[in-house]
């Protein structure tokens, strides 16, 4: 996990996926009316568990009036997908979907081609093309992205296992693993973002509508972020666990940003130029047992403070960590097992990937315990560089893995934006 902490009070970022407020055009045009149709968005924060700290895109968007949340709209046609460079937003919906007995090629291209046009309007903030239930008729876009990938299982199951990409190939087992299969992989993956509830409900719902016979859907997860200008100011997110997580992650200005996080134009398979590759496990935190701990005990386990997020080598959350630094019997001041230390990608070879989760709570288990924790979402250029040099170092000795089970995974391949008159998989299904 990369050390170095995002400048706090920087806007939202704009780099291809199109992101742009109406609020910043009210002073010299009035109060526009999706400004006065703006909405509070759903409750929540993230963590990135796996990776241990989440970074530039999953940190909160910076702190607005709530008036001016349903105003903010994100771009469908770009040269990357929404979803992946936007920050973090209020609610989300996971959902995989597998093709119906007998649907093809023909039929996942005209799932695309309507899905694609839904997404469109709704992240414009119109209503659907037909039926539109009217869930978020009173709002305006609320920063929505929907997002679309292509499991490992998809490529055979429409005879185009010739552009399957080598980088989709199965992750390796973990021994933190504790895998439902009914909840993992599927052949589509459609991630749902915004910053208001019903409008992600909305687009959740217009979604499932437009699948007709050709899927079926294989799991669904729910989960939250804090919203938008509910703190006194910009600040890193706190975890379920209560620690801030957000401090370490590559960034947009780092010059090697776009080779880890994307697939170059010149890459392979060529219908994933721009694109890139989604790691999504549902990784449940025990809390019970956490919370048994010690202040000075969780410090421990993570290696930073939790009041800030400052390292416990000392200074503040920004300062760089300093990994020789012992206290006066010699011993490590961040502990040879913290989630914190083993993480960094100084630690893992330059292992990078950009992490953008969703925190989730499903109410309290069988047993009586919560069932809580992370919808971790990370994305990287090529997983086999990207996440699973840090999992498996993180599988070798990490104080967190105590605390936390792997309950649920998935890979996609997710293409690049589509540009208008296209839909989202059209150089796949028609190339």
């Amino acid at each position: 996990m990369a050390d170095q902490s995002l400048p706090q009070d920087r806007p939202p970022l704009d780099a291809g996926a199109g992101s742009k407020t109406a609020a910043s055009d009210a002073s010299a045009q009035g109060i526009s009316r999706r400004l006065l149709l703006g909405t509070a968005g759903a409750t929540g924060l993230a963590l990135g568990a796996a990776g241990g700290a989440v970074g530039y895109a999953a940190r909160p968007a910076d702190a607005t009036p709530l008036t001016s949340l349903g105003a903010e709209e994100v771009m469908f046609h770009g040269k990357h997908q929404p979803g992946i460079l936007q920050g973090l937003q209020a609610r989300g919906h996971l959902i995989a979907f597998d093709l119906a007995a007998g649907a093809g090629r023909r039929e996942a291209a005209a799932l695309m081609r309507r899905w694609s046009d839904t997404a469109r309007r709704l992240m414009a903030g119109e209503p659907t093309a037909h039926g539109d239930t009217d869930v978020a008729r009173d709002a305006g876009p609320s920063s929505l992205t929907i997002t679309f990938g292509f499991g490992h299982s998809f490529f055979a199951r429409t005879g185009l296992e010739r552009q399957r990409p080598v980088a989709l190939d199965p992750l390796p087992d973990f021994s933190s693993d504790h895998l439902d299969k009914a909840r993992s992989n599927g052949d589509l993956w459609v991630q749902i973002g915004a910053n208001d509830a019903l409008v992600a409900f909305h687009a959740l719902r217009a979604l499932q509508k437009d699948t007709g016979s050709a899927v079926r859907v294989r799991w669904q997860m729910n989960g939250f972020n804090r919203s938008p200008g509910a703190t006194a100011h910009p600040m890193t997110a706190r975890n379920l666990m209560g620690q801030i997580d957000g401090t370490r992650n590559p960034k947009p200005t780092d010059s090697d940003f776009d080779a880890r996080i994307f697939v170059p134009e010149n890459g392979e398979p060529a219908w994933m130029a721009n694109g890139s590759y989604a790691v999504v496990r549902r990784i449940r935190m025990l809390l019970d047992d956490w919370e048994k701990l010690s202040v000075k005990q969780q410090e421990e386990v993570i290696g930073r403070r939790k009041s800030d997020g400052a390292p416990l080598s000392g200074g503040t959350e920004t300062t760089a960590m300093d990994l020789e630094k012992t206290d006066e019997q010699g011993n490590p001041l961040v502990p040879l097992n913290a989630h914190a230390r083993i993480s960094r990608p100084d630690q893992n070879g330059g292992a990078a990937m950009l992490r953008r989760p969703f925190s989730y709570h499903d109410g309290i288990d069988a047993d009586g315990v919560p069932d809580a924790g992370l919808l971790f979402i990370c994305w990287q250029a090529d997983p086999l560089r990207g996440f699973v040099p840090v999992q498996r170092k993180l599988d070798r000795g990490d104080a967190l893995s105590t605390f936390i089970r792997h309950e649920a995974s998935g890979l996609f391949a997710v293409p690049g934006g589509a540009a208008p008159g296209e839909y989202v998989g059209q150089k796949l299904l028609e190339g």
